[in-house]
């Protein structure tokens, strides 16, 4: 039986569990003691304190965290940003009009004064990361359950926190959990609030092969945009000023146009969002038949209710331009990464690692003591969690999600509450908070599209759950409107106050509770919050002992195997991977280059098309070969491929050579590996980037924003 184990653990250790090179989003703050002498092998030519040092000036200092969802990096000494396309394409169509439609013709600005604010959006500069499990672990209760446990994590995690923050203002401290709660770090971040648009190419390079493209390689997708972050006069961060001026960072990034090659040495710095990397069987298995599949199917049918009028309808198209992206990114995604869990064989490779973990600890009797009922309770608890899996996401992905108006709905449960008490002294604030959201809501809502989506998601719920886990108002909606649920939606939505701008001001300026009890997208959102509610208790029962296993399983895992260098999933903290540039042989006799050009965007024109127009300019600069300084054999490369290790959260990354200079952004990973999240992939898995130097290009010579290309410290 050892025999056999080891000959298991080897195998393991050669395939499915073996740590590649270029796997792992490692904390910079380890990089030194871990990785620093592979990426000196691998190529760098940096010291590890110029990637990460809180002392001095280093790399760390030009990432930044974009928003809440994407990462990006200054690149000149007067705070300029660079993140991508579709990171900024909120704020672009925030700021679009039928008159104006950035979305469509782009924007840039020539000088400062014509930089537009972005009320709401903030970016994070990391200022330190910190091991503080030493503080946490050993104040936490022996044999304590999950609740307790968590419970006590977050009164130590708060008082950390408040400590590192100090009482200043524009510094944020959080305390993130690592190996399922086997560690703990510290991470304090400087939040500048002032952060205003400088540049945007138009959709037909920005969004180029739109969502046939997306996730796929070859791309030819000039996938950037240009942001400024601003400070108040003393150089600290402070809200929108007109008198605010242009961040002096610690750190830019130099740009490199010197071009890439086949194996040349590349870093991915940036904020990878999640992975399940040390996922069960139980939990790919889960994916696989249920959650996954299930949310493709809701997602899929609410993108053609809203495609079909954003077709019909410019303003249509401009107002749900970002929504039906955010929509379409994530339905193509759960069905590439179903396709790759289940071509790689992910699931029966998650179990032969449980089988190995399983021989391993029967060896020993301390072992067999400490994790001998940790596999035995994961799939107990995921047979709970596979009960309500699926109704779950119907509530999610359908109701609650699917249909704006019941989610605005939703909002108004607090203010409900306080009309409900009899309190006559309604805090205006609450009002105040409710009224400006108006405008920016409803500016980018159109009810008809909405009255559709309601209909289309009830129908789905009722369809597909079981009666027995329906709210109370679909049972009265079934009994009034026969299963009709069109009609019904025309009358909620002909008399809500949820779906019209002027009846929701006039509610609020005379806000009663009887209003809200009579208004019937209020009651619907009522009911279905109180069924989910009652679901999610049963669905949260069952996470709390699986996240208990799951910490004992990976605690167990790094045991097993202690000269084994283990990565953190990512959890949207600065992290760094490193690579190179490199094709790949995605399928039989089927050969990618690492490489595109220009003439692939002129060979993918289809006129007409919204996914594969070319602007007239852009066609007359290539026919001129009027490329500037940023040609390589006298032609465009517009994107490359790298083996680095990322994930959405990333998107934005700055793609960093051996010398520390820009070389690319990272925009997507290939539709082969993407399964990734859960099993990199050595030999499919890459990361897509544009190419700087077609970045500098369509500003340059497309764009004439020459100011821009001024601004940056451009190398040979």
């Amino acid at each position: 039986m050892i025999k056999r184990f080891f000959v298991v653990f080897i195998m393991l250790l050669q395939g499915f569990s073996h740590l590649r090179a270029d796997e792992g989003m490692w904390l910079p703050l380890l990089i030194d003691r871990l990785n620093y002498t592979d990426m000196q092998k691998a190529g760098l030519r940096l010291t590890a304190e110029e990637i990460y040092s809180i002392n001095h000036s280093s790399l760390k200092d030009a990432i930044v965290l974009f928003g809440r969802g994407c990462t990006g990096e200054l690149v000149s000494a007067q705070g300029l940003l660079f993140t991508n396309h579709h990171c900024g394409y909120g704020r672009i169509q925030a700021h679009s009009t039928v008159e104006h439609d950035y979305l469509t013709d782009g924007f840039w600005a020539l000088s400062l004064h014509e930089e537009l604010p972005n009320p709401g959006l903030e970016v994070r500069i990391l200022l330190m990361m910190e091991n503080v499990t030493n503080k946490i672990l050993p104040l936490l209760p022996s044999g304590a359950g999950e609740e307790a446990r968590s419970k006590k994590v977050g009164e130590i995690a708060a008082e950390l926190e408040k400590k590192a923050k100090n009482g200043v203002d524009y510094h944020e401290a959080v305390v993130k959990s690592f190996f399922n709660g086997n560690e703990y770090y510290l991470f304090l971040y400087e939040v500048y609030k002032d952060v205003r648009l400088v540049g945007a190419p138009p959709s037909s390079v920005g969004k180029f092969g739109g969502d046939t493209d997306n996730w796929m390689w070859p791309r030819h997708t000039g996938d950037f945009s240009i942001f400024r972050v601003y400070t108040g006069p003393d150089g600290k961060p402070a809200p929108y000023a007109k008198d605010n001026i242009p961040l002096k960072p610690r750190h830019f990034l130099p740009v490199s146009i010197k071009g890439v090659e086949k194996n040349d040495y590349a870093m991915v710095y940036g904020y990878p969002g999640s992975t399940d990397r040390y996922l069960t069987s139980y939990g790919v298995k889960l994916a696989i038949e249920e959650t996954n599949p299930t949310v493709v199917a809701i997602r899929e049918k609410r993108l053609e209710i809203i495609r079909a009028a954003m077709k019909a309808d410019k303003a249509i198209n401009i107002q749900y331009a970002s929504k039906y992206a955010m929509i379409s990114n994530y339905w193509k995604y759960f069905i590439g990464q179903t396709k790759g869990l289940k071509r790689l064989k992910v699931y029966e490779k998650k179990q032969a690692l449980e089988a190995a973990f399983t021989e391993w600890y029967s060896a020993d009797p301390g072992r067999k003591e400490r994790y001998g009922e940790v596999l035995g309770g994961i799939a107990a608890a995921y047979a709970e969690i596979g009960k309500v899996a699926k109704t779950r996401i119907y509530y999610t992905e359908g109701l609650l999600r699917g249909a704006e108006a019941i989610g605005l709905a939703r909002n108004y449960v607090s203010l409900y509450k306080q009309l409900k008490s009899g309190d006559k002294a309604l805090p205006e604030k609450t009002l105040s908070e409710l009224r400006e959201k108006l405008s920016g809501y409803f500016k980018d809502y159109n009810a008809s599209v909405d009255e559709s989506l309601f209909a289309l998601v009830l129908g789905i719920f009722a369809r597909e759950v079981p009666v027995a886990g329906h709210p109370a108002i679909l049972a009265e909606v079934n009994r009034k409107y026969k299963g009709d649920f069109k009609k019904y939606a025309a009358e909620v939505y002909a008399k809500s106050i949820f779906t019209s701008k002027e009846r929701l001001t006039a509610f609020l300026d005379n806000p009663r509770a009887k209003v809200l009890e009579k208004d019937p997208v209020f009651r619907c959102a009522q009911s279905f919050s109180e069924s989910y509610n009652l679901l999610n208790d049963t669905y949260n029962a069952a996470q709390q002992p699986l996240e208990g296993y799951d910490r004992l399983f990976l605690a167990g895992l790094r045991e097993m195997n202690p000269d084994k260098k283990y990565y953190p999933d990512a959890n949207q903290t600065l992290r760094l991977t490193y690579g190179k540039v490199l094709d790949y042989f995605p399928a039989d006799a089927v050969h990618y280059d690492f490489k595109t050009t220009l003439g692939g965007v002129m060979e993918k024109e289809e006129p007409g098309s919204y996914e594969f127009s070319v602007p007239d300019k852009l066609k007359s600069l290539y026919a001129a070969k009027d490329f500037g300084p940023y040609a390589s054999n006298g032609e465009i490369v517009t994107c490359f491929i790298t083996t680095n290790d990322i994930t959405g959260g990333n998107s934005g990354s700055p793609v960093i050579n051996a010398n520390g200079e820009l070389i690319g952004l990272a925009f997507d990973g290939n539709w082969e590996a993407m399964s990734g999240d859960i099993a990199f992939e050595e030999e499919l898995q890459r990361t897509i980037n544009v190419d700087i130097r077609y970045v500098l290009f369509i500003i340059d010579k497309f764009a004439g924003a020459k100011n821009l290309i001024d601004e940056l410290s451009i190398r040979q």
